[in-house]
């Protein structure tokens, strides 16, 4: 049995968090921290957790996170850095839901999060948390950095093709569009149900900081020699709660030299608990993947023409922020990689 804290679970990846571990078998959540919701129970603040767990929000705190294994920060971006270098001194491992310590370059970090970085002497011993990639790594990291939702989602859909160096990198377009949960839990006008509802929007199509995340996961898994990575993303907002789906459009380099494709996704993805690789000719839905840790993909080469296509599709929450955060916690502690995670999607 391990000990985990969290910092900053007042938020839509926090509960879920919360939501997976009360029930892991090889988890006792020890600490919760907020500070503006300290000294109120997690439970009035989330009745869903009634009777699951029996404790208050405190202000966070070294002393008491350092007794825990594993500290989870479910915060916005530049609050980890703040507390991350004092508990990795104590031996306290680290599991980053933000995107404090996704990107390798501070200098690109800081350009796209438009603030100082405040340890970057710690990006480079991080280990992104795309257990697809990088599960030996994750096993023994004091510091894993989880993808984000759409990363996740997109890289997924994209690897086998460059992996395999089948498809021109140079132009590779992703369209992808997530439920209101993926911008987070505070108060604005944009997400109310009276502006999103019976609507769907492009949203940040001259950039989005997701994409330099993308580009960096394809490229460090492109080959020697071939053509970086360089990657045209445009996100939207689906008028749904939770999920994500993400259709990706590659040109092959060589139509002649392609492979079988279903064959290349089954055999890339058959070890992988949490990838399925849908039968030929199927489209994956965001209602099947609702509440799990699941990515479902569809590989598609459209009138048997140069363009490939393929679809994804996760639930943001889960397999997009805190149920990958769990998948990592196992690799890490030596569980069952599935351990907490054995979860049916809701329907309807």
């Amino acid at each position: 049995m391990i000990k985990v804290g969290i910092v900053g679970a007042t938020g839509y990846t926090g509960v879920e968090l919360l939501r997976l571990l009360v029930r892991h078998p090889g988890v006792q959540v020890a600490v919760i921290t907020s500070r503006a919701e300290a000294g109120m129970a997690v439970a009035d603040m989330y009745p869903s957790l009634r009777g699951f767990l029996d404790l208050t929000f405190t202000e966070p705190d070294v002393d008491a996170l350092s007794a825990c294994d594993i500290v989870f920060f479910a915060t916005p971006h530049g609050v980890a850095q703040n507390l991350v270098p004092a508990l990795m001194q104590r031996n306290v491992r680290i599991i980053d839901i933000s995107a404090d310590f996704r990107l390798r370059d501070t200098d690109l970090w800081e350009q796209w999060y438009g603030q100082t970085h405040g340890c970057p002497e710690l990006v480079a011993e991080a280990v992104y948390g795309l257990p697809e990639t990088n599960r030996e790594q994750i096993r023994s990291a004091r510091l894993v950095a989880c993808p984000g939702c759409y990363p996740t989602a997109a890289q997924l859909a994209l690897l086998p093709l460059v992996e395999s160096n089948l498809v021109d990198n140079s132009n590779l377009i992703i369209n992808a569009a997530s439920g209101a949960t993926g911008a987070g839990r505070q108060a604005k006008v944009d997400n109310l149900l009276t502006e999103i509802s019976d609507s769907f929007k492009a949203y940040a199509a001259n950039g989005h900081r997701h994409l330099p995340e993308i580009e960096q996961g394809l490229r460090e898994r492109q080959p020697e020699g071939a053509e970086p990575a360089q990657v045209t993303f445009v996100p939207h907002l689906l008028p749904i709660i939770r999920g994500i789906q993400a259709t990706v459009y590659a040109r092959a380099l060589d139509v002649d030299a392609l492979p079988d494709l279903q064959a290349l996704y089954a055999q890339r993805y058959a070890q992988e608990p949490f990838v399925d690789v849908l039968p030929a000719g199927e489209h994956p839905q965001t209602r099947t993947v609702k509440g799990s840790n699941t990515c479902r993909i569809a590989i598609f080469r459209p009138q048997q023409r140069d363009t490939l296509v393929v679809m994804s599709v996760i639930d943001n929450l889960t397999k997009g922020a805190s149920g990958q955060a769990v998948q990592n916690m196992n690799i890490m502690c030596g569980f069952d990689e599935t351990a907490g995670l054995d979860l049916v999607p809701i329907l309807p």
